[in-house]
């Protein structure tokens, strides 16, 4: 019996007892994925228990379909662009949604004002979810909001944006915010440079929320809150519209009815904040 081979209710380390090398392919896959930078064949292997000539086939085959990078100068290799794709294509669909709506549905009524619920897809803001308070409660508001579901907009004017970029690492910001001209404007209002996004983002990311005052649309505001996956990254933020001439609460009571909904998402998809200091 090679190592391909196994005996039908037995299992070879971690991978599937009916087909090894699609258990160890999607246990390199995990692995890579817990992993801050690119990782050697070699230390792979040894870290999970499978044969070296087994890790290196197995790479080949996931590098050729884009799953893992190979990084010559290094002899490593880190997560393809065909990872990331699947991992968005999961945000993007029912899963998180289903998760999410009963949650905004509860803060819509809670704070009678419509809440969103988001996610980043390079620099824009996709909207995923839209819940309105009952009845009567929204008023005109909702007829002026432009955030429908699939609408999207600059992630670094709206509040469920910038939620997220907050929590973002610094290289995503520069591949996303390299030149001012990335930054455009709706209301003639928000950050001129990279390096003042960068710095609104880090205060934002210290008090835990973001909120935009008229950068997407005249004579309204924004908050929004983060939710986390379980390596503590940002995948979406819930956040909330109000006109600013009629507020029904005041900061830190928005603030705390979101940080509340986000946390129960970020442990609906058994995820955690991130550690802070």
């Amino acid at each position: 019996m090679n190592e391909h081979e196994t005996t039908p209710g037995t299992s070879s380390g971690t991978s599937s007892s009916v087909s090894p090398a699609v258990g160890r392919a999607l246990d390199i896959l995990v692995y890579l994925a817990a992993r801050p930078g690119l990782v050697q064949a070699s230390t792979l292997a040894r870290d999970l228990g499978i044969p070296r000539s087994s890790a290196y086939h197995i790479l080949t085959v996931l590098a050729d379909r884009g799953f893992v990078t190979h990084v010559p100068a290094e002899q490593a290799y880190g997560l393809g662009v065909t990872s990331f794709e699947v991992g968005s294509a999961y945000l993007r669909h029912e899963p998180l949604e289903r998760l999410a709506r009963p949650i905004l549905r509860t803060l819509a009524r809670r704070l009678g004002q419509t809440v969103h619920l988001g996610i980043l897809h390079g620099a824009e803001t996709v909207y995923l979810l839209k819940e309105q308070p009952s009845a009567g409660r929204a008023g005109d508001v909702d007829i002026a909001l432009v955030t429908d579901v699939g609408v999207r907009l600059p992630a670094h004017l709206t509040a469920n944006g910038r939620a997220i970029l907050a929590h973002s690492s610094k290289a995503q910001l520069r591949a996303l915010f390299s030149r001012p001209g990335d930054l455009t404007t709706r209301t003639g209002r928000g950050p001129r440079t990279p390096a003042g996004l960068v710095a609104e983002l880090a205060r934002e990311r210290e008090r835990g929320w973001s909120q935009e005052v008229e950068l997407v649309t005249r004579g309204f505001c924004s908050m929004g809150v983060a939710a986390f996956d379980h390596h503590g990254r940002p995948i979406a933020a819930i956040s909330t519209t109000w006109r600013r001439s009629h507020p029904r609460h005041d900061t830190d009571e928005v603030r705390d009815a979101l940080r509340l909904g986000a946390a129960r998402l970020t442990t609906a998809v058994s995820g955690h904040a991130p550690t802070t200091g």
